[in-house]
């Protein structure tokens, strides 16, 4: 069964990099390369990565702290940016600090193929499942709520103050309250002081 996603490849061996990008486009995947953080950078400002594959030793710094940037760059709230290290660091302490900052996976050089494969695969599944999700969310939300609810809803999650979001939608403030008011009798909310809190659970 074909896996759809796309996948950042950021590696500084020419020959490793076409390697791992030959195999995943055969197995119909979108496949991003880079050589270095630079071009990476410029690659994920204008497609969203589903899996990260980073070396950590790279010629303009550490792949490790780009997976970082990367959680930030990207819209990670509602589908996470699954990261694998993919290095010749084989210390403990490298693994375990991989590990720690955020990484999903770590394989040392050199490395099985078909075992890159497969994990990275099985990375795309995962993603490919909170997408899914996401969608099945969105759908029921949509249903019960107007266009210009779920403006104002998504908005209202992510903790903007009522001028805020009457700003950005170009509502009054009262209108803003009124909205929120109808969101939050539709969505089951009481009015308590968690509301907004309880909102963004359901946004999320």
């Amino acid at each position: 069964m074909s896996v759809k996603g796309t996948v950042l490849l950021l590696e500084d061996n020419l020959k490793i990099l076409d390697i791992n990008r030959r195999m995943l486009e055969n197995e119909g995947v979108t496949v991003l390369t880079a050589e270095n953080i630079a071009q990476a950078r410029e690659l994920i400002r204008s497609s969203r990565p589903d899996v990260a594959v980073l070396d950590i030793i790279l010629p303009d710094g550490s792949g490790i702290d780009f997976n970082a940037e990367i959680q930030t760059l990207c819209e990670t709230s509602r589908a996470p940016v699954y990261a694998l290290f993919l290095t010749a660091k084989a210390e403990r302490e490298d693994i375990l600090a991989g590990l720690s900052a955020g990484g999903n996976d770590y394989i040392t050089k050199p490395y099985d193929i078909d075992e890159f494969r497969m994990r990275v695969l099985g990375f795309l599944r995962l993603a490919e499942k909170a997408r899914n999700r996401e969608t099945d969310k969105s759908r029921r939300l949509s249903s019960v709520l107007t266009e210009k609810e779920m403006t104002v809803a998504a908005l209202a999650a992510k903790g903007l103050y009522n001028k805020e979001i009457a700003d950005k939608v170009f509502l009054s403030v009262s209108r803003v309250k009124t909205c929120l008011s109808g969101i939050y009798r539709k969505l089951g909310i009481s009015e308590n002081n968690n509301k907004r809190e309880i909102l963004a659970q359901i946004i999320k």
